[in-house]
């Protein structure tokens, strides 16, 4: 007979292994962002990032200075924690990532 632990142990093993190909197939799709119109999104000199809720009062202040994001726009966090942008295209003519480990 197997011990209670033993039997636990390969239980979770063995929901661990099935679960696998389910978790690989899903990181393969890609997340969209869930941005809000009432909302803004901030990234401060010291690299953090936050989300703001914001108000109408001041908008046109807002609006100075700003730009338009570029469709075919990609923003990545660099191995040095900067954040980056790169405009053009970023995904294959099948769809998938064209900077993906794959790739």
């Amino acid at each position: 007979m197997i011990a209670p632990s033993l039997k636990t142990l390969l239980t979770a093993a063995v929901l661990g292994t099935l679960a696998l190909p389910m978790a690989a197939a899903s990181a393969e799709e890609p997340t969209p962002w869930v941005l809000s119109p009432d909302m803004g999104y901030g990234y401060t000199r010291d690299g953090k990032t936050f989300a703001y809720k914001m108000g109408t009062s001041n908008a046109k202040e807002l609006f100075k200075g700003a730009k338009k994001v570029p469709k075919d726009t990609l923003f990545f966090i660099g191995a040095n924690g900067q954040l980056y942008m790169r405009s053009g295209p970023f995904l294959e003519d099948d769809g998938g990532f064209k900077f993906g480990p794959d790739r």
